[in-house]
């Protein structure tokens, strides 16, 4: 989409389509599924978000709302079921100028990198494209391995497995061949400007595994069996190992998210597929097999730059503790608490975020904020949480817990954490 310069249809597919906030809100005000990802018309499904948003008090849905509206299309006023019809109708005008193209409002905002998330098969013929004939914002792959590592659905793996053989140029036969053909695409994607990884996890694993082991395991699921719950765990385990070392031996940094449970509502899954808005929060044990699978890199010096990022708020202090374990001195911020994410980029998951790295870490060299949105109106998102880091820095400042004399400081700590320290330490 961004390489070809999209022109948007209309309002509802840039500010719905895809959004799993808004559908998830929609259908807690009572909205029909027809309206949400059914074949109603663009206005009948704007209409219907225009009739929840006055039900979105304290929801950050309210606030991204209406940033949108005024950041990108200059329009302040409410949207609610009175004003849907003159929003819907100037926002589409604006749309179909140049100004309102993809490339377009990725500059109106300044946006210097993109890195998208793609799986080591994509052929990322976009990024080729996008570096043949730039727009003045660098678009990067970003490695995301997750299918090379599903082993639990053989027929399904296997059919994967063709693609990356394809993308490869290469026939994977055993296991020692699958990372030999994931190097080759690593290479590939290096090559095209990659710097990051990052990796959707449940918890995370460590299991003690042997090379033969894995070698069993991977040729079963050839041959089409099932693994075992205790086969899995081993074959998550050395691929999650055998990929963090291909990413320090890049210089890549590795991104971990984890605490997801999907596509939790049986019945909608099989009407509307994965990824449709049925995903929670789940609530599995993660410090002993994150810190036994950090400290095996670290016994063999192949611990690369790594942000942990927690769905469950649980979780808080038991990442920021973990990546402080692991820092070794060679480079400022080098194992850090990621952001609020998913469920938690709102106030009070960001806050819980930003006050947990505080007392256990360094704020200061904090990488700021990620959003996984796919809309391009979503920028914003990003103003939403500098707002909340500087409303708790002033907050602090008012009550005494900061000193007000350093005022010049946490202006470069703001703009550290929103800018700087993201370039420094990804490497753009």
């Amino acid at each position: 989409m961004i390489a070809e310069n999209i022109q948007f249809k209309d309002l509802t597919e840039v500010w719905l389509g895809g959004d799993h906030y808004k559908w998830r809100a929609m259908r807690g005000n009572g909205i029909p599924e027809e309206y949400i990802t059914g074949d109603r018309p663009s206005w009948d499904k704007f209409r219907k978000w225009a009739e929840t948003v006055p039900y979105t008090f304290r929801n950050p849905l309210y606030h991204w709302t209406h940033l949108e509206l005024s950041r990108v299309f200059g329009i302040d006023t409410l949207l609610k079921p009175e004003t849907a019809r003159a929003i819907f109708e100037e926002c589409n005008e604006k749309l179909r100028t140049e100004a309102f193209r993809g490339q377009a409002l990725i500059r109106k905002f300044n946006v210097e990198v993109v890195c998208t998330t793609d799986d080591p098969a994509d052929d990322l013929r976009y990024h080729r494209a996008i570096a043949e004939k730039p727009f003045g914002t660098r678009v990067l792959p970003a490695w995301r391995p997750d299918k090379a590592m599903a082993i639990g659905a053989p027929q399904e793996y296997r059919a994967y497995l063709k693609r990356l053989e394809e993308a490869a140029g290469m026939d994977i036969r055993s296991y020692a061949q699958l990372l030999e053909a994931l190097q080759k695409r690593h290479d590939y994607f290096a090559a095209m400007g990659c710097r990051l990884s990052d990796h959707g996890l449940d918890t995370f694993y460590a299991a003690d595994y042997t090379a033969s082991e894995t070698e069993a395991i991977f040729r079963q699921v050839l041959d089409g069996r099932t693994p075992d719950a205790q086969q899995r765990e081993k074959f998550y385990s050395a691929f999650l190992h055998d990929m963090a070392v291909m990413d320090c031996e890049s210089g890549w940094t590795q991104q971990f998210h984890v605490g997801a449970i999907r596509n939790n509502n049986g019945k909608m899954f099989r009407s509307l597929g994965p990824d449709t808005g049925y995903d929670a929060i789940h609530d599995l044990p993660t410090a002993a097999a994150g810190h036994k699978f950090l400290d095996a890199l670290a016994r063999e010096d192949k611990l690369a730059r790594t942000i942990l990022y927690n769905l469950n708020p649980k979780d808080n202090e038991v990442f920021a503790t973990m990546a402080y374990t692991f820092n070794d001195g060679t480079v400022p911020g080098k194992m850090q608490l990621g952001s609020g994410w998913w469920f938690l980029d709102q106030e009070d998951g960001m806050r819980k975020q930003l006050n947990a790295l505080s007392s256990l870490g360094l704020l200061s060299r904090f990488v700021g904020m990620l959003t996984d949105s796919r809309s391009f109106l979503s920028y914003p998102r990003h103003e939403y949480f500098r707002r909340i880091l500087c409303n708790l820095l002033g907050e602090d400042i008012e009550n005494g817990r900061l000193p007000v004399g350093e005022m010049p400081a946490f202006h470069r700590m703001v703009r550290d954490i929103s800018h700087d320290n993201a370039a420094a330490y990804f490497g753009f």
